[in-house]
């Protein structure tokens, strides 16, 4: 279930939403280091994070979710964000070559159809940026913040997920390893520094790069061999149908 936009938006306007900002922005960017003269899509609440793309990239545009509302982005400029379904998304085939889905993928109920559509409007050779609650951290279990609503996944379930979409996962980052309370601002940076040093299993997000799959597996099928027929003593095959159009009468009894 999506959160009301208005609660996004007022999270990010806190100090904890601003460290969360910082830190999982560098991550993303990390991850699209460059994006010049390409088309970039921000799915879900994205915008907090698009900000860093807009000057280097060809368009920059930020779609939300109908059943989460949409703000507008940017303030002071004309607006790039638009509302709609995230399973029918606005935009021709092949015409992103970028998608970051932010408070998206944990959120939607239909999450193979979203990114199935997201898929659609890749360009070939389009790569996807998913963050999601992880599993295992902390933010998953504090409702307090956007990151403690939805789904959270494990690696396994994200992967099986995009391979089902036909994405094939090429990159991971980890992020957000202090816990979400105001207590832990100051040493914020400190406990991400930590955490990425000794890969430690309980961040509060997991953001996984995927790259399009062009072409759909075919599974290997075992071949299936035709039934011997053996002669019968009147020269017909035994189990084989009778010709159409013809009978087989009985032999005549001996007077």
């Amino acid at each position: 279930m999506f959160l009301d936009v208005v609660d996004l938006r007022n999270f990010y306007a806190q100090p904890l939403g601003i460290m969360t900002r910082r830190l999982l922005g560098r991550a993303i960017r990390s991850r699209f280091d460059n994006v010049t003269n390409l088309r970039v899509l921000g799915l879900g609440y994205a915008t907090p994070y698009l900000g860093v793309f807009r000057e280097e990239a060809e368009r920059c545009l930020a779609v939300m979710p109908a059943a989460q509302g949409v703000v507008r982005w940017p303030s002071a400029a004309p607006t790039l964000a638009t509302l709609a379904d995230e399973t029918l998304l606005p935009f021709p085939t092949a015409s992103m070559d970028r998608v970051v889905a932010v408070h998206a993928l944990e959120m939607t109920p239909n999450a193979a159809e979203m990114l199935s559509e997201v898929w659609r409007v890749l360009a070939p050779g389009g790569r996807l940026l998913a963050v999601v609650p992880n599993r295992r951290g902390v933010w998953a279990r504090i409702d307090t913040t956007p990151f403690g609503n939805g789904r959270p996944f494990s690696r396994g379930q994200v992967v099986a997920l995009l391979r089902q979409a036909l994405f094939t996962p090429v990159g991971w980052n980890e992020a957000l390893y202090a816990p979400p309370s105001r207590w832990f601002l100051r040493t914020a940076v400190a406990w991400e520094r930590v955490g990425a040093q000794f890969s430690l299993p309980f961040s509060g997000v997991l953001v996984v790069e995927a790259t399009k799959q062009l072409y759909r597996p075919i599974p290997a099928r075992k071949p299936r061999l035709a039934p011997v027929l053996e002669p019968a003593l009147d020269g017909s095959l035994v189990g084989s149908p009778a010709p159409a159009g013809r009978v087989r009468l009985p032999q005549s009894m001996p007077e």
